[in-house]
């Protein structure tokens, strides 16, 4: 049950991209999708747990997870929905390059051979999807492939920040989490809006709210599977499973028109998804130290 919780998961995020790119052909910009998706979660929490509230606006640090949690939920909807799938879900699954630096500068972590190795991968990966068609530096060729990068570091970040407090309440990190997702979005859409970058919010007719409720619910229980399948699975079986949302998002995309997958791509998304093997690798040999050790 753990393992499905999580390719279920896996599944929702996946697939994520085309209600997300229905809404925006609809008028709904992917932010105002985003804010929509969360605010039902966040009102879930707040009145189920609404105690969590005052450790949440208590802690400092949480503050920082929240605005982590959401640029990754914005740059990751935004990216999906605006560029080609394939590309900015590989350069979203960075974070393992991410991590490691992240790992050093907020927790002391030490750079070991593997975490070394890892990064080489991830950095090839990076070079191979991101090298221009014509020669020429690697470097994001839309925003799309901006956002994606943005949202693999901030989902490093989270991560590492969700390790450094997890003596905190598990109440007030979910809230940091959901309201960032709301607070976020919503500001940034909002002053894009107010600048004319951005459509105010829209849809052609009421019957539109009937498939945003049903995708709100979805990512609600999409969350909720990851914290009952992430609290009973090792650390490294988790990343493991949860690394079936590249292989969903890429053919679904290729299938429906969202993306391709040429040679360039391909090789370059073999590093990547290498280098986040590795890291669930490494996470299973640290595990089996401390249990030898202990």
């Amino acid at each position: 049950m753990p393992v499905l919780a999580l390719m279920f998961n896996a599944l929702v995020w996946g697939l994520s991209w085309w209600p997300f790119r229905q809404f925006a052909d609809a008028g709904l910009h992917p932010l105002w999708t985003t804010v929509t998706l969360y605010i039902l979660s966040l009102l879930v929490i707040s009145m189920s747990q609404w105690r969590a509230w005052r450790e949440f606006l208590a802690t400092p640090s949480l503050w920082l997870i929240m605005l982590a949690a959401g640029v990754t939920n914005t740059a990751f909807n935004w990216g999906v929905a605006l560029g080609d799938v394939v590309r900015v879900v590989l350069l979203f699954y960075l974070m393992p390059l991410w991590a490691v630096l992240l790992a050093r500068l907020i927790l002391g972590e030490r750079l070991t051979a593997l975490a070394g190795l890892r990064m080489v991968l991830a950095l090839s990966g990076a070079a191979i999807v991101l090298a221009p068609e014509g020669g020429g530096l690697p470097w994001p060729s839309s925003l799309a492939d901006g956002l994606g990068l943005l949202g693999g570091f901030t989902f490093a970040l989270n991560n590492v920040m969700l390790r450094r407090e997890a003596h905190r309440g598990a109440h007030a990190r979910a809230l940091a989490m959901f309201s960032g997702g709301v607070l976020v979005a919503g500001v940034s859409a909002t002053l894009m809006a107010g600048f004319g970058q951005v459509a105010w919010p829209s849809l052609p007719g009421a019957i539109w709210f009937l498939p945003l409720a049903g995708m709100a619910v979805l990512f609600f229980l999409s969350n909720l599977s990851l914290q009952y399948g992430a609290g009973r699975l090792p650390a490294n079986v988790t990343a493991i499973v949860m690394l079936t949302e590249v292989p969903v998002a890429a053919v679904s995309a290729i299938w429906l028109g969202g993306g391709h997958l040429d040679l360039k791509t391909g090789l370059g998304g073999v590093c990547i998804l290498a280098a986040a093997l590795l890291a669930a690798l490494e996470r299973q040999k640290n595990a089996q130290g401390a249990t030898i050790a202990a």
